[in-house]
């Protein structure tokens, strides 16, 4: 966070400080920020006070209320209050409830598996594939609406600094589809949730065969289930190395896959998990030959495929006994 401060001249401003109350993002309520080349400011002594604030990892997500007052040793105060939205899972609704399938982390050293936070959605990012290693989000009536699909693909500002931001050019004549993991069609409540999807955080290279046929086919199925009356999380991802796009900074996986757990709607829902609750994966070729109509049931797999094939661990807070049982069923239904 910065703030530019213009110095009084009559009398010339002395003894400038900047203080900040951010509560409101867990901080300090007198928090000081910096022109010296510390705590994030970029060039000591260019009156661009800074101070790097870092948000909890529990904080839940929404707008929240930052304040400051610069005063001079003169008397002159000067009152600023500035709006953030932190994008975060909001209450209730966060999708990985059930845990983290790969520990990501929200630390930019740990660039191929670093954890992005969304309203709509959740993700691990992988920067040296540029792609998503999975996505997860939960689905239910209330995210479906009647919002049009946006198709404002566009890069992920999110990102941090100096990681290369994927383009939706990126993908023009490569014969790959931008391939939604969170689909549009599964946040359709309103425009800003609709757009979020096309984040190219969120694509991956997608054979047409494959994101037009029985992958599209079961984003259908599941939001048949929502209708009638369920909850589904849902976490999708990608595996393999099948060749690259745009001058090779994208990965062209080899499958892309999904588990879901399904539970009828209601809340507290990691103690309503039982022996007998529905949950399980599918595993789809990106690569030729594929039968853009096969039915995606002939894709159906065990979790516990899904963790051999990724080296996943899916599920984690569910107890170990609760887990392993609908983690190795096979779905009939």
């Amino acid at each position: 966070m910065t703030i530019t401060v213009i110095p009084a001249t009559t009398p010339p401003s002395t003894g400038i400080a900047v203080v900040g109350n951010l509560t409101d993002i867990g901080g300090s309520a007198n928090q000081q920020f910096f022109d010296d080349g510390t705590n994030g400011d970029q060039t000591p002594g260019d009156n661009i006070y800074s101070y790097l604030a870092v948000i909890p990892g529990d904080i839940t997500g929404g707008f929240r209320n930052v304040t400051a007052t610069v005063s001079d040793a003169q008397g002159r105060t000067v009152n600023l209050n500035q709006v953030l939205t932190i994008n975060a899972p909001l209450p209730d609704d966060d999708p990985l409830l059930f845990g983290n399938p790969s520990n990501a982390t929200a630390d930019i050293a740990n660039e191929n598996n670093y954890l992005m936070l969304k309203p709509q959605y959740s993700l691990s990012y992988n920067r040296s594939k540029a792609t998503p290693n999975w996505v997860a989000w939960r689905v239910d009536t209330t995210w479906l609406g009647d919002a049009p699909r946006q198709d404002d693909f566009r890069p992920d500002t999110a990102l941090p600094v100096g990681w290369y931001r994927v383009e939706s050019a990126d993908y023009t004549g490569s014969g790959y589809d931008r391939g939604h993991m969170c689909p549009s069609g599964d946040r359709t409540r309103s425009i800003p949730d609709n757009s979020a999807t096309f984040l190219m955080t969120n694509m991956v290279p997608q054979l047409p065969a494959n994101n037009q046929g029985p992958w599209e086919q079961f984003e259908s199925y599941t939001r048949t289930l929502a209708n009638q009356g369920n909850e589904i999380y849902v976490i999708s991802g990608v595996h393999g190395n099948a060749g690259t796009i745009a001058q090779g900074r994208i990965v062209i996986p080899l499958v892309t896959w999904k588990v879901v757990l399904i539970l009828p709607n209601g809340t507290n829902d990691l103690s309503r998990v039982n022996k007998g609750t529905r949950a399980f994966g599918i595993i789809v070729p990106n690569q030729p030959p594929l039968n853009q109509s096969t039915p995606w049931r002939n894709f159906r797999v065990t979790v516990d495929a899904v963790e051999i094939l990724t080296g996943y661990d899916f599920f984690s807070k569910i107890p170990k006994g609760t887990q392993e049982i609908i983690e190795r069923r096979r779905d009939r239904e």
